[in-house]
């Protein structure tokens, strides 16, 4: 089981799951997604997925449980495979550029949003990277 080095539990699950499943919540996170969350600290420095446990507003920009306000039961956040995040010193469509120009940095990449201040990334089933606007 793949755990992050940059990253807690809680920035990927909201709490009610962490309640509910403690350590355990982390196999509900695709490990895909784990490693790109790695590689893109790594690449990029200081990033916000979830940030509730320090009295931010984002609970629900990994995994969406059916609870979510913004839970769809086909959405890749469903699944444990999709997050949204917010850098620090990089906005948004400089990092999609970055990754799109260079896919091989980032192998699991297989779903990005289109038109959004914040970086949707999922790693779905797919050969390349599928890009969507909402």
């Amino acid at each position: 089981m793949y755990k992050c080095r940059h990253f807690e539990l809680h920035e990927f699950v909201p709490q009610r799951v962490i309640d509910d499943r403690g350590e355990a919540a982390w196999e509900l996170l695709d490990e895909r997604i784990l490693e790109t969350a790695d590689a893109l600290r790594d690449r990029f420095g200081k990033m916000t997925i979830n940030n509730y446990h320090w009295g931010g507003e984002r609970e629900w920009s990994g995994l969406r449980t059916s609870d979510s306000p913004y839970y769809s039961p086909y959405s890749q956040h469903s699944f444990g495979r999709a997050f949204d995040c917010l850098f620090a010193d990089y906005e948004a469509d400089v990092v999609r550029k970055a990754i799109r120009d260079n896919p091989s940095a980032f192998p699991h990449i297989s779903g990005m949003e289109l038109g959004v201040s914040w970086v949707h990334l999922d790693v779905r089933n797919a050969t390349k990277i599928k890009v969507f606007s909402q």
